[in-house]
């Protein structure tokens, strides 16, 4: 008989499951191609030291399997190596340059990091295909190249819920020093001064705190505020709205928020979106004398624009725990300024926080080595060849749509939900839109969030977030060489930026097509269009009648952003009309008013993919 590993054994269930799967999904031909490529799969990926094979008489005992090897690159909590330990041989190598890396890394089946240890393409070409698994103990992994772990089919995994109390309790006491002048007061008495008078604060209790991202340490901050007596806002695009009023919490708009709060506590992720949100024109719709905390990321204040406010007194005082730089640089203004307190990121910085950071990274490992699909992982797995070749251009439409939607949602009222129309010639069996779906959930929710969605995570990130996502499937009659012919995204339930993107029932309703392999919106509400999703998108409503097309054209035209595509649905002759307008670059603030100010526009939006 044949002898095999507990691993090959795990293998070959999974084959079993992967032919179960087949059979739901495939005709016979397709299934028996593809479970042939799938049982080489499993052979080609397993490694020697994995799997071992060989003909034995039925009544010889079988072999044990061989530990895996796990290199701790920076120091882990003992609670995690412990862990490890139990399941693996561990090797703990700290301060390792990146060519001593590169050394050792073939050997190694899972390596963890920390942010110092940077994992680039070279060590994944380095691995020789070993490398299964990389932790990152912390919620960042701006230090692991993502593309290159996905390519060489390294799974990637973080831990991100570990530290949410630290982060939340240090932002609460940063808050709390900076009303009360705890460290210029303590600096004054140091240097052998007793100063009162001028270190007179302000009181927390009844004083209104804008919590800036809803989330996890978001809203661990509002439970605490709460009970300091304040009254607590917050921004949050899709967080649900009942689960904040059970808190107590008011969800609002975006400038609502900054215009009326005391104290503001940033909270969200760095995204493109979110990159330097904190501004000049920001701070100048704030209240004079607020006050700013942020322990979340440097990235999302303009540091300059923040000293200009500190100066004017726009912002009265600010406390913060991370930088654009760090460490920043010791000439600062910012860091030097009297009215800033400041800390050296140590949102994170408990003990109880770094063993459950161990903990957690230590479990998302194992699990990962042993096979299990981990709720925290940050990468996409590989997608058969052929399978990608034909739901491209859809899994692409899907992202965009679910990008354009995100951008049409006012804030408020918070996503609850999201339906998802597939409209198709082929049968149920014959379309598996988890794909398709796991990317309109990355395209909702990645622009606001710094969590990586993927076919793994989706569903797992989507119910974290109180998002659900339900598909309905229409058959049309088209031809079937195509799997879709449209999709349709709906969201219920919110306020639309866009008045006219929002249908008869009052949903905001974008529909989407593949043309010639290029993705394109068709839908805008209850208006049809056609506008290829290449660069950005901007949707005005307007009155229908001639020269519109060449007033606003000659408008993008005068500030070089070319036109790329350009589209108009209307509802009758001379009634209203939508123009969807695709342009390779974003215009600026004075252009998009100029838009705005043509007197037949009723409504106008950009939108960026």
């Amino acid at each position: 008989m044949i002898v095999c590993t507990l691993r090959w054994q795990k293998q070959i269930k999974r084959s079993y499951e992967f032919d179960v799967f087949a059979s739901t999904y495939w005709d016979k031909t397709t299934r028996i191609n593809r479970l042939h490529q799938y049982y080489f799969g499993v052979l080609k990926t397993l490694d020697p030291s994995d799997v071992s094979i060989s003909r034995r008489p039925a009544s010889e005992p079988t072999s044990v399997p061989a530990k895996p090897t796990i290199l701790v690159s920076e120091k882990l909590g003992e609670a995690g190596l412990d862990v490890l330990r139990k399941f693996a041989h561990v090797d703990c190598s700290y301060g390792l340059s990146h060519d001593d890396l590169c050394a050792k890394i073939s050997m190694c089946d899972a390596l963890i990091v920390r942010s110092g240890t940077k994992v680039t393409r070279g060590v994944f070409e380095a691995a020789k295909g070993r490398l299964k698994v990389v932790g990152r103990a912390g919620v960042g992994i701006d230090n692991v190249d993502l593309q290159a772990a996905t390519e060489f089919g390294c799974l990637v995994v973080n831990a991100p819920t570990a530290n949410t109390i630290a982060a939340a309790e240090h932002g609460i006491a940063l808050m709390a020093a900076m009303a009360r002048n705890v460290a210029q007061a303590d600096a004054s008495m140091k240097s052998g001064k007793w100063q009162r008078n001028k270190y007179v604060g302000v009181s927390l209790v009844g004083k209104t705190l804008a919590v800036m991202g809803f989330g996890k340490v978001g809203s661990e901050v509002a439970r605490r505020a709460k009970g300091l007596g304040m009254h607590v806002i917050a921004h949050d695009p899709y967080a649900p709205a009942d689960r904040a009023h059970a808190i107590g919490v008011d969800l609002v708009s975006f400038d609502k928020a900054i215009s009326t709060a005391d104290f503001v506590s940033l909270h969200m992720p760095l995204t493109p979106t979110t990159s330097k949100i904190f501004n000049d024109d920001t701070f100048a719709k704030m209240k004079k004398g607020v006050r700013i905390i942020n322990v979340a990321r440097g990235g999302v204040i303009d540091e300059d624009a923040l000293v200009r406010a500190l100066d004017s007194g726009v912002v009265a005082q600010a406390a913060l725990d991370v930088f654009t730089e760090e460490p920043p640089a010791k000439d600062s203004k910012l860091i030097q300024h009297e009215n800033v307190t400041v800390t050296p990121h140590l949102g994170a910085s408990t003990k109880e926080a770094q063993e459950g950071v161990a903990v957690e990274i230590a479990e998302a490992v194992v699990g990962a080595l042993n096979g299990e699909l981990a709720a925290t992982a940050v990468n996409a797995p590989m997608v058969p060849a052929e399978v990608l070749s034909e739901l491209a251009p859809y899994v692409t439409l899907a992202e965009k749509l679910g990008r354009l939607a995100i951008q049409l949602v006012a804030g408020g009222s918070g996503i609850k939900s999201v339906k998802v129309v597939y409209k198709s010639a082929r049968g149920p069996d014959d379309l598996d839109t988890r794909l398709l779906r796991a990317m309109i959930t990355k395209g909702i929710i990645e622009p606001i969030s710094d969590t990586f969605i993927n076919l793994v995570n989706a569903d797992f990130t989507a119910k974290q977030k109180g998002l659900r996502i339900s598909e309905e499937r229409v058959t049309v009659d088209t031809t079937p060489d195509s799997p879709i012919d449209s999709v349709e995204i709906h969201i219920a339930n919110v306020e639309s930026k866009f008045a006219s993107a929002s249908s008869e029932s009052g949903e905001i309703v974008l529909e989407g097509k593949v043309k010639y392999g290029i993705p394109h919106l068709t839908g805008v509400g209850s208006f049809g269009v056609d506008v290829s999703l290449e660069g950005n998108v901007i949707l005005c409503r307007q009155v229908d009648q001639p020269g519109m097309i060449g007033n606003v054209g000659s408008i993008l035209g005068e500030t070089n952003v070319n036109v790329n595509f350009m589209s108009v649905g209307r509802t009758g002759m001379r009634q209203h009309a939508i123009m969807a307008i695709g342009v390779d670059e974003e215009p600026d603030k004075d252009t998009l008013k100029k838009i705005g100010e043509v007197p037949a526009v009723e409504e106008f939006v950009f939108l960026s993919l």
